[in-house]
């Protein structure tokens, strides 16, 4: 629902970029500053981590549940994740539901992802491609991270370069120097799309009613 109160259609809105780049900060960072805005919940197949409950973390899922769901069409995107033979994907039925009452939803998914849920829900996915400040900048936050050996942080950096290729995709593209100013940025994309005329669904029973 709009902030005048007027019934309005949910969108989803993705979140793409390098490993490295900011993107799960810049997450977190709109999550808490926009109630209206919800995080979308993933199946994987990959077992849960100490801590980790299904339904709220991840909807954990065993391989052959996870391809039933595929194969009648239930994921709005899915794909094997850094070449492992671990699946993760995003179910349609809970997303289509929170888009008709009105809620919007936040992912964090790669390009590709991207592709094939703006694929299927052409009219409802707002993409924003998150860049970094430069190259080697990115090197340094990887290497700040100290979760990776040198060979990892390498191929990161190799798949890092590919993945820029793609901004062109989307609908938006902002480079994460100043992290302040990308959340205030991306905040007036979620408020701007929200705002879309096709969105607002409605305005027709509010103009009707002012005519009055």
């Amino acid at each position: 629902m709009s902030g005048s109160g007027l019934q309005r259609r949910g969108l989803c809105l993705v979140i793409a970029a390098p490993s490295g780049t900011g993107k799960s900060s810049l997450t977190r960072a709109l999550l808490a500053e926009e109630p209206g805005l919800a995080l979308s919940i993933s199946a994987t197949t990959r077992t849960p981590r100490p801590g980790e409950i299904d339904g709220k973390h991840y909807l954990f899922r065993n391989t052959a549940e996870f391809e039933a769901l595929r194969d009648s069409g239930g994921l709005l995107e899915w794909a094997h994740v850094f070449g492992r033979e671990t699946l993760y994907g995003t179910p349609r039925a809970p997303v289509e539901a929170a888009l008709a009452a009105g809620q919007d939803m936040i992912f964090t998914i790669d390009w590709q992802g991207y592709r094939q849920m703006r694929d299927a829900l052409p009219q409802d996915v707002v993409g924003v491609f998150l860049l970094p400040p430069s190259m080697p900048a990115l090197a340094v936050r990887l290497q700040l991270r100290g979760q990776d050996s040198p060979e990892e942080i390498a191929r990161r950096m190799a798949v890092a370069q590919s993945e820029l290729e793609h901004y062109t995709e989307f609908d938006y593209a902002l480079i994460n120097e100043d992290f302040d100013e990308a959340v205030k940025d991306v905040r007036a994309i979620l408020r701007a799309a929200r705002l879309a005329t096709f969105r607002q669904t409605g305005l027709h029973a509010f103009t009707r009613m002012a005519a009055v």
